[in-house]
């Protein structure tokens, strides 16, 4: 659970400005946001063991354990600050992060299109959960049932089917932004609401591509305007046919 979480390191002027973070940071970061009040579900613990400090996140039936000396070595890596604040802000970037319990998921999850693949080629359904503005993937435990990941994927769709947004018109081009930040796909669940929003406007689409951007405003328009988006667009994209979206997997 460490990964990049704590970013990159910076350029050539921060990383001459080295500042490493240490075990003992880490365990004073814990105790302030301990004290500061987590989420009540949330129960942390630093235990001591054979390989050095543990810190130990039970929530919900779920447990996660990572050794404070590996947190510590990702900060320094990724040039965290080694001051009480700079500290306590990226510990607290990586608990919003924390793996989603499947409980949690169950309750609160909501269904968004997420890429299937390392390449970015492939989309697919996928159950998050939004924690302190973060979208975090929910991935079943080893001790999920087929019925009950089924029932959560279940319920995560009729979420989607509820999250309300706003269609814009930008020329032949109809963009969905979603009330909740970063859920915007989660409105391909029901996607003819955004065509009887364009058509309501006066645009009918003869063949209807929709573009997709994980996590960012959802584009429909005809075929060639949807492939020339594609082809300008900055960040990863593709374009999917209307008739496909009901094909659309788990990822």
């Amino acid at each position: 659970m460490t990964g990049a979480l704590f970013g990159a390191p910076a350029g050539l002027f921060r990383r001459l400005d080295r500042s490493e973070v240490r075990v003992p940071d880490v365990r004073a970061a814990v105790s302030r946001l301990t004290a500061a009040g987590l989420d009540p579900l949330l129960e942390l613990q630093v235990l001591d063991g054979v390989r050095g400090p543990m810190l130990v996140l039970d929530e919900a039936g779920r447990t996660t354990r990572v050794l404070l000396g590996e947190l510590a070595a990702e900060m320094t890596r990724a040039r965290v600050a080694a001051t009480p604040e700079g500290v306590t802000a990226a510990l607290a970037a990586w608990l919003a992060r924390r793996p989603v319990p499947d409980r949690l998921a169950a309750a609160g999850g909501i269904a968004v299109l997420d890429w299937t693949d390392a390449r970015q080629t492939t989309l697919g359904w996928r159950v998050v959960l939004v924690r302190d503005g973060v979208l975090v993937p929910w991935r079943p435990s080893r001790t999920a049932t087929l019925p009950a990941v089924h029932q959560t994927r279940s319920s995560a769709l009729g979420r989607a089917a509820g999250v309300a947004g706003e269609l814009r018109m930008a020329g032949p081009v109809g963009l969905w932004t979603s009330a909740q930040p970063g859920v915007d796909t989660a409105v391909l669940v029901r996607p003819e609401v955004v065509l009887a929003g364009m058509a309501g406007r006066g645009l009918r689409l003869h063949d209807p591509h929709v573009v997709v951007t994980p996590r960012r405003p959802v584009a429909c328009a005809d075929a060639p305007v949807a492939r020339r988006l594609v082809a300008e667009a900055a960040d990863a994209s593709v374009t999917i046919p209307w008739r496909e979206l009901a094909d659309l997997g788990w990822a």
